[in-house]
């Protein structure tokens, strides 16, 4: 808890694990959720201390697609609601929005870096993953 004051931590959990709609799981062993009420309560956990930001590590990765769209909203509302800046680590392109800023990243080299709706037209190429493909030297 970091120093959180217990009532402010009870407080916080609750209210974090309410937005991401697992509280009623509150008194629940973590080994008995499933891997998407995992991930939520890690990401109540990292909010608690109301962060101006946020790491993800490929925090979408072993979810089903809507548990892997319901996450990817949440932390978007987030950011629009609390002025959260995310760094989001991912390999699935589909989770980039078109006005998300983004850096291409190969091997620790920065490959490219701009607005995810540039990526196509300026390499001269069809989509996303093509895109990423030929920065990347990947198949």
């Amino acid at each position: 808890l970091h120093g959180l004051p217990m009532e402010l931590s009870k407080a916080r959990s609750r209210e974090e694990l309410s937005r991401l709609e697992v509280l009623d799981r509150i008194d629940d062993r973590t080994r008995a959720l499933s891997g998407g009420q995992r991930r939520r309560v890690e990401i109540a956990r990292a909010l608690m201390h109301r962060p101006r930001l946020l790491l993800l590590d490929e925090p979408t990765t072993g979810l089903d697609v809507p548990g892997r769209r319901a996450l990817e909203q949440h932390v978007r509302d987030l950011c629009r609601e609390r002025g959260i800046a995310v760094l989001w680590a991912t390999h699935f392109l589909e989770e980039v929005a078109a006005d998300d800023d983004v850096v291409v990243l190969d091997r620790g080299r920065v490959c490219w870096t701009g607005l995810a709706d540039r990526i196509v037209p300026e390499l001269g190429v069809g989509s996303v993953a093509e895109a990423f493909a030929l920065l990347t030297g990947s198949p």
